[in-house]
């Protein structure tokens, strides 16, 4: 009776049962997870409510693209950070994942391939294959720094491969494409006909400087390229449910990248008047909050090396997000690794293949936590791995 896109196993796994139950037995959980800002303890500014002081809301205008408005709070943002993008390459949506939804929509027929970073996102399949295409993986690989494996992306691609997807920087290894990562992949990707596709939501969180770094695919013109972001990360404000997609490359196939996407984003009309309209305030005063974010993922970043200093775990070199990759001896899996610091510390982290690590032993903590339960979270993590 239902699609075939649903093919997943929808059952707990068996960290989510463990801590439900820990939780029913009324424990004290130090969640080193948290990925919502909105429930880390951080200062919202009034202004973000007063942004919604708009009579114009009460009015229904659709624009396909979305009201100029908002676009042009969007191109401010990104001429801030060094980027002149014009309102007419923007077009917004609801989110990032429906960004993703409405670029494979334009991108692909059903059965034809993106290509994924391993690890990363482990949102993707489930993007992808709703919208009947197939993710294929490539490596990024690590040796004191992450780096993207073009041997690995050049074998994983097809004659059905329709786009590559980079998350800059990436989730959850917080690594940066580079400058000569960049060409390489505009020049493969104008060879063969492919599309870029950049989720850059974290890409204002960098924890260190560095030159060679890329924030944005926003000016690229050898190859066609999307760069998505939204309100969601960059002003710490997910429940606002604005995301959108800038559209790069050459300027005959910008035009009817844009045109195609709009014809998709009008079928949907998605995105909510309001928060078009609160847009540049909500940019400006989520600015406030990002500065809080960035101050507390550099404290906690400092923690977590200073708590694991000299022991038998490591933190994998990291330069940017929320996250962090800790590396533990393998003496048990990952998913033991994960249940022991439930069990017996209280202590909530990811285990790796989560996110599709090619090896163990891994395991992701959230650098957005609360300071207090961070430097407890991790001193017990510490403690688990000496025992």
């Amino acid at each position: 009776m239902f699609s075939s896109r649903f093919h997943w196993d929808f059952r707990p796994n068996r960290l989510t049962q463990t801590l439900e139950a820990r939780r029913r037995d009324g424990a004290r959980i130090l969640d080193l997870t948290e990925s919502n800002p909105t429930r880390a303890g951080y200062a919202y500014p009034s202004e973000i409510v007063r942004a919604f002081e708009e009579p114009r809301m009460l009015l229904y205008e659709p624009s396909p693209a979305g009201l100029s408005e908002a676009r042009l709070a969007v191109a401010s943002y990104y001429a801030s950070r060094g980027h002149l993008v014009d309102t007419a390459r923007i077009l917004l949506t609801a989110s990032t994942s429906e960004a993703y939804a409405y670029l494979f929509k334009l991108l692909c027929n059903p059965g034809d391939q993106v290509l994924v970073p391993r690890p990363s996102y482990p949102l993707f399949e489930f993007l992808a294959n709703m919208e009947s295409v197939e993710v294929r993986q490539y490596s990024l690989s690590y040796h004191g720094e992450w780096a993207i494996d073009l041997d690995s992306l050049n074998a994983a691609i097809s004659d059905r491969t329709r786009a590559v997807v980079l998350v800059n920087p990436n989730n959850p290894t917080g690594s940066y494409v580079k400058s000569q990562e960049l060409d390489a992949l505009v020049r493969l990707a104008k060879e063969r006909g492919m599309a870029l596709v950049s989720d850059e939501v974290f890409s204002d969180y960098a924890l260190l400087p560095d030159g060679g770094r890329v924030i944005s695919l926003a000016g690229v013109e050898g190859c066609l390229a999307f760069s998505m972001s939204g309100l969601s990360k960059i002003a710490g404000l997910p429940q606002m449910k604005l995301g959108w997609i800038v559209v790069s490359g050459p300027e005959s196939l910008r035009t009817e990248a844009m045109e195609k996407l709009e014809w998709i984003a009008d079928t949907y009309l998605s995105v909510g008047t309001p928060v078009q309209y609160a847009a540049e305030r909500l940019l400006e005063a989520g600015a406030v909050v990002q500065q809080q974010i960035r101050a507390r993922t550099a404290a906690n970043l400092l923690v977590a090396r200073q708590a694991l200093a000299g022991s038998a775990a490591n933190i994998l070199n990291v330069e940017g997000g929320w996250y962090i990759t800790v590396r533990v001896p393998r003496i048990r899996s990952e998913e033991e690794w994960a249940l022991g610091l439930l069990t017996s510390e209280d202590v909530l982290v990811q285990p790796g293949f989560f996110f599709d690590f090619e090896s163990e032993a891994f395991l992701v903590v959230s650098l957005l936590t609360r300071q207090d339960v961070f430097g407890e979270g991790m001193a017990r993590l510490r403690r688990y791995v000496e025992l």
